[in-house]
């Protein structure tokens, strides 16, 4: 069967549904606990608590695959199974584009399920990499730290700056210049500041106002400078 000829449905309407189901140009993704009768590839877009469930009630006879990024494929029994995670956050009312040019895990519980995972991977613009199920709660945790932490190290950045009445508006194109310089030079090259000059002075500064303004973030500063006392030290 050719790619245009196949049916795909998805599950599950939150943002990666919906996302997904624009980028695919399928019909409205179905709500929780639909069976998607008919369709030949079903994709299951619902929380990782709830993926088992939800396979569990569709029809026998699809491609079922996951978009989680920690479960493994046995939670999908027995359906022929596959899983396809973006690594790409997605935004309320993103668009269809959103999903060109990102990396995506894929596997699959057998040639044919694979296969479909890629598939689509590539009809969305991504870049498929085969993860293993071994692999996949090291893989998740890498793209945790990589993204949702960001958010919580920026919003922490962001407390301490409105002390200053600097806005937030003021630290994104530092934010952005790093995390490019990050990309296309690798940690120790990208790495400024106070640590890598070895300026302990400056550093006890920031700790005494951080103290002084911000107290419970003390430690998670305290942390952070270790860590990247370690990364110089390489």
């Amino acid at each position: 069967m050719g790619e245009l000829e196949r049916t795909i449905a998805i599950v599950g309407a939150g943002r990666l549904g919906t996302a997904l189901a624009a980028a695919l140009g399928t019909a409205r993704p179905h709500g929780r606990g639909a069976d998607a009768r008919g369709a030949d590839v079903v994709l299951l877009c619902v929380p990782d608590a709830e993926i088992a469930r939800a396979a569990a009630a569709l029809a026998p006879g699809a491609l079922v695959g996951h978009c989680s990024g920690a479960t493994g494929l046995c939670a999908l029994v027995p359906h022929e199974a596959f899983s396809l995670h973006p690594l790409m956050t997605v935004a309320p009312g993103a668009s269809p584009g959103v999903f060109t040019g990102a990396g995506c895990a894929v596997a699959g519980s057998t040639p044919r399920a694979l296969a479909e995972a890629t598939a689509l991977a590539d009809r969305l613009g991504m870049r498929p990499t085969t993860v293993t199920d071994e692999d996949r709660a090291a893989y998740h945790a890498a793209a945790s730290m990589a993204s949702n932490f960001l958010v919580t190290l920026q919003a922490a950045a962001e407390r301490v700056a409105g002390t200053a009445g600097v806005k937030r508006e003021l630290l994104a194109p530092l934010v952005r210049a790093t995390v490019d310089n990050w990309a296309s030079l690798g940690a120790i090259d990208a790495l400024t500041g106070p640590i890598v000059r070895g300026d302990s002075e400056t550093v006890e500064r920031h700790r005494v106002a951080l103290g002084e303004r911000t107290p419970d973030l003390l430690p998670l500063y305290d942390e952070l400078a270790r860590a990247t006392r370690a990364l110089v030290a390489r």
